[in-house]
């Protein structure tokens, strides 16, 4: 079931993504794509606030990878920037397949490639309006998984969320 949900503003987005961080386990996958601006970090950012991780959460493009380390019991971040990788093959090289069953893993700019590495997998399509602050963010999930989670997302933005 694919949820879509629209964002005011980059707080809005950061909001969106602590409370989805809250909802997140150990071997979830999540595969963000959207253009430069469209809000892709800033969602990552919520995340790891809402799973607990280290910080500070920046946009690892140059570093490709990055492992943000629980600070309350949970899983660790695992955020990764595909931007730079020439394709499946550079991907695979991170061994992110090691890490993947015992943290959640972030992949930006993922699409294409990222998929491949679980059954299970959320993408999220995040599309910025250039006149405004506002943001769409698409959910599309593969996997019993995250139907349910999507459910229990919406649960809590339900009277925030026109369609």
């Amino acid at each position: 079931m694919t949820v879509r949900h629209t964002l005011a503003t980059a707080e809005a987005t950061r909001e969106l993504g602590i409370r989805l961080g809250r909802l997140l386990r150990a071997g979830d996958l999540l595969v963000l794509t959207g253009d430069l601006g469209a809000g892709k970090t800033t969602l990552t950012q919520g995340i790891a606030n809402g799973l607990g991780v280290r910080g500070p959460i920046t946009s690892p493009t140059f570093v490709i990878a990055r492992v943000h380390p629980g600070l309350t019991g949970g899983p660790a971040l695992v955020h990764v920037d595909a931007y730079r990788l020439g394709g499946l093959a550079e991907l695979e090289d991170l061994d992110l397949e090691e890490s993947l069953e015992d943290s959640v893993t972030v992949v930006e700019w993922g699409h294409g490639m990222a998929e491949s590495l679980s059954d299970s997998h959320l993408e999220i399509v995040l599309e910025a309006n250039p006149e405004t602050e506002e943001r769409t963010l698409v959910m599309r999930p593969t996997g019993d998984r995250w139907d349910s989670l999507t459910t229990d997302l919406d649960k809590d933005d339900a009277e925030e969320r026109p369609c």
